[in-house]
């Protein structure tokens, strides 16, 4: 239950607001002098403050400033008379989240506390992320030369306020590069919302998007805003943009264009700043051609667009995500540390297709991790782990022979590269043949030799 203190002069008004706040499912504190609010907080943990300015004692504008600064996840409401309104203007510019004017309309007072909870679990929500941004792309990348060059556009266009449009199969990432570039832009510092359109009901997309007013439909029973809107001033992410109704397109299309919208139900319109990237695992371009997605919108959102190649294509990273994840998963599971046995490793490296790409070999890090009786994973641990056997995941018939045998060669003396360290000398032993006929294949074939 989140806690709400307010803090009052007046009873009636603290009365008030408290029967209305706990019929809203808040528990509700009060204090009628800012000193008797600043002990509240001294022992309580409090996620929104209703604070007048004119307060006994301890002025508002001073409490407001020692919250802020001892109390910085907490929301700070300001609740002003009419000759107040300058003051609270300058007091949300140095920390309040909002005001509200008296006389108190008390359905004002339930959404802007809403919204303020809404907002401070984003704020939350992006710390952590934060946190989590730099290991999770850890946790999609790689050394290959592939994932290099998408670096380097992610690089280019953070800066930016370009659109970003991202393909690939599912499971290679598309989401974590999106927060990558997120971070690395000027609105690190504000909201990243994630939509994945696949999963919306088409019925409820434009509310999801947009929002909706009170009354808009049945069960409306209060204002909701809208994806689009939580994101203002930073970045929304269209997952599975593909998967989008036309009718949803044309409205998405409108926003793009005027930077403007209405909820649903709504009249007014709201003005929006934010950065759209998309992503898509289909060839959004025949969707176009067969009329299923607009051309119009295609356009639009294909500004600066970013490839991420399926993890059989960049085989050099498998190595290093293989050893992230089973350390990971020995940390997360208070277990020890488990290694692959050569030919297990062989497997996955130069045999398996990968077709759930980083996501598959996460879970199957993880699985194995758990499973696997002794220290080492064997290749019998892992064909019985992996659920699809399929020939068509074991080899590529699309290939002639020599492609083939390219593609072994290349993969199996990669693999003795990343074992030692890529040292060829090392590798060369581990192979068994000469330095100088190894470093001949190593040319021969493209492998990059830089760690």
């Amino acid at each position: 239950m989140k806690t709400v203190l307010v803090v009052d002069d007046e009873k009636n008004i603290r009365e008030t607001l408290k029967d209305v706040l706990e019929d809203e499912g808040y528990e509700v504190l009060l204090a009628d002098n800012g000193k008797s609010a600043l002990d509240i907080m001294d022992r309580t943990v409090v996620d929104v403050m209703l604070l007048d300015l004119w307060l006994p004692e301890i002025g508002g504008m001073d409490v407001l400033g020692r919250t802020r600064k001892r109390f910085s996840d907490t929301q700070i409401v300001i609740i002003s008379g009419h000759g107040t309104i300058d003051t609270a203007v300058r007091a949300t510019k140095i920390g309040a989240f909002d005001f509200i004017e008296k006389p108190l309309s008390l359905d004002r007072v339930i959404n802007v506390v809403d919204h303020a909870l809404k907002i401070s679990g984003l704020e939350k929500e992006n710390i952590e992320l934060k946190k989590q941004s730099q290991k999770n792309y850890y946790m999609v990348g790689g050394t290959s030369k592939s994932f290099r060059g998408i670096e380097s556009i992610i690089a280019s266009c953070a800066e930016s306020n370009s659109r970003v449009f991202l393909t690939g199969e599912n499971g290679t990432g598309k989401e974590v590069i999106a927060r990558r570039i997120h971070e690395l832009s000027s609105r690190r510092n504000r909201p990243f919302t994630a939509v994945n359109c696949a999963a919306i009901p088409q019925t409820l997309i434009e509310a999801e998007l947009f929002g909706y007013e009170k009354g808009a439909f049945t069960g409306a029973i209060k204002s909701k805003r809208g994806k689009f809107e939580l994101a203002n001033t930073g970045t929304i992410f269209l997952d599975e943009i593909a998967d989008m109704s036309l009718e949803a397109q044309s409205k998405v299309l409108r926003v793009l264009e005027e930077m403007q919208f209405e909820r649903v139900g709504g009249v007014n319109p709201i003005k929006i700043d934010v950065r759209v990237i998309s992503a898509t695992n289909k060839d959004l371009m025949g969707e176009t051609k067969n009329g299923s997605f607009r051309e119009d919108l295609y356009y639009r959102l294909n500004v600066v667009p970013l490839h991420i190649p399926p993890l059989r294509e960049r085989r050099e990273d498998i190595p290093p995500l293989l050893d992230y994840y089973l350390d990971f998963f020995a940390r997360e599971n208070n277990k020890k540390r488990k290694t692959l046995s050569d030919e297990a490793f062989q497997f996955l490296f130069s045999v398996y297709h990968w077709p759930g790409n980083i996501r598959e070999l996460k879970n199957l890090m993880e699985r194995l991790n758990i499973l696997t009786r002794g220290d080492v994973i064997d290749i019998h641990d892992v064909r019985s782990n992996i659920p699809h056997q399929e020939e068509r995941y074991l080899i590529d018939n699309s290939l002639c022979l020599k492609e083939a045998r390219e593609n072994f060669e290349r993969n199996f003396i990669t693999g003795a590269l990343v074992r030692n360290g890529h040292i060829i000398s090392k590798a060369a032993t581990d192979l068994k043949v000469e330095r100088s006929n190894l470093y001949k294949l190593i040319k021969r074939l493209g492998i990059n030799i830089e760690k």
